[in-house]
């Protein structure tokens, strides 16, 4: 057992000054407000502790992808060294075969603890809204494809993005939902009524709200005004300032609450790497001054961020918008990249820090930079 002490810890969802947590293997034994009622194993005054960042929308990091099954661990590694204790890890649309052998190379990771289940980007998305993804395997979704994923993820896909209005994917959006994967909308041009109707069939996610997706218009509301409206739907965020205005954040964090805005990298290999020459995919990617675009065009082509940046910006975000109540934008940051995102994805005893839940833990130094970072009760980055 080990008891380990924060000026400021964030505990379900409650700021204490101070406040402390007692690990027993790896799990949270209990925890409380105050000072710990024996002496700290470990101890960090001056610091911030929070949950363990949950990333439920990542491609790679560190110049790792996820679709390479050499890279997995290469990826993880350096999102976990930025506090990201809990991964989906995302695959861009590529060919049957290659989406196969994707799905076995995560299942097998996930097996093995390195990420926590599979999300799927595609390949049943929208040309008119492919974004970063190879327009030229994009596909129907189509039962047989649909099975043979699901047998070679082995329960271990937890969520798909699908464009809703493709031919077949109501049909698809109930066997994804009977087989336990959430389904989320997203590269899509669909309409209003069609996004609503997908959420009524069961989508309870919006994939990176905006971005590959037809904007706001009064005329035609389209998919974004579906998503935020439903309460039963979480949002996703890329928070980087790049993909989505702060101003607009501030409006969907208002419109929304925390506990339905999830904040998510959608990062790519680049990310931690310098600018240059990166694929996604099939998909040439040049970053320059840390954003990244597909070969020669405007597209933003996911992001060079990470989570601990993310929840900075968020951080900051709510003391905008919250004016002098820190402790309201600090629990707002905590619920948006940890807590929403796992129970947006069915993550059980993860993203909060709470008895009985894993041990996963960030520590903060004063300018919320990471100081070391807890996975089920081991010191994984500094101590």
């Amino acid at each position: 057992m080990a008891v380990i002490s924060a000026g400021t810890m964030v505990l379900d969802g409650r700021v204490c000054r101070p406040g402390w947590v007692e690990t027993s293997g790896a799990q949270i034994l209990t925890c409380g407000s105050g000072l710990p009622q024996r002496t700290a194993d470990s101890d960090f005054p001056d610091c911030v502790v929070v949950p363990g960042f949950i990333d439920m929308h990542v491609h790679g990091g560190g110049g790792g992808s996820y679709l390479q099954a050499g890279e997995i661990a290469k990826a993880a590694g350096f999102h976990l060294a930025h506090g990201t204790t809990t991964t989906l890890a995302s695959l861009v649309t590529t060919s049957p075969a290659e989406l196969i052998a994707g799905v076995r190379a995560l299942a097998d990771a996930t097996r093995q603890g390195t990420v926590a289940g599979i999300h799927l980007e595609g390949p049943w998305l929208s040309v008119a809204r492919c974004g970063a993804h190879d327009h030229t395997q994009m596909r129907d979704p189509d039962p047989a494809e649909i099975d043979a994923v699901l047998a070679a993820g082995a329960g271990t896909i937890r969520m798909v993005t699908l464009a809703p209005e493709r031919p077949g994917s109501h049909d698809a959006i109930r066997r994804f939902l009977g087989a336990g994967v959430v389904v989320a909308v997203g590269h899509t041009d669909a309409t209003y009524e069609q996004t609503k109707h997908a959420v009524a069939l069961g989508a309870t996610i919006g994939t990176h709200l905006f971005n590959a997706m037809p904007p706001l218009d009064h005329r035609e509301p389209g998919p974004a005004l579906a998503l935020l409206q439903d309460p039963r739907v979480t949002v996703e965020l890329i928070a980087d300032g790049v993909h989505v205005h702060p101003a607009m954040m501030r409006a969907v964090i208002q419109a929304a609450g925390p506990d339905r805005v999830a904040v998510i990298t959608d990062a790519i290999a680049a990310a931690g790497c310098d600018d240059g020459a990166f694929e996604l995919g099939a998909v040439p990617i040049d970053v320059v001054s840390g954003v990244a675009r597909v070969r020669g065009t405007s597209t933003i082509a996911g992001s060079t961020a990470t989570m601990d940046r993310l929840f900075r910006a968020v951080v900051q975000l709510g003391a905008v918008q919250l004016g002098a109540d820190p402790d309201a934008a600090l629990a707002a940051a905590v619920q948006m990249t940890s807590a929403t995102p796992a129970r947006a994805v069915g993550l059980k005893r993860v993203g909060r820090l709470r008895q009985g839940d894993d041990a996963n833990l960030v520590v903060l130094d004063r300018d919320l930079q990471v100081r070391a970072v807890m996975v089920r009760g081991g010191w994984r980055v500094g101590d």
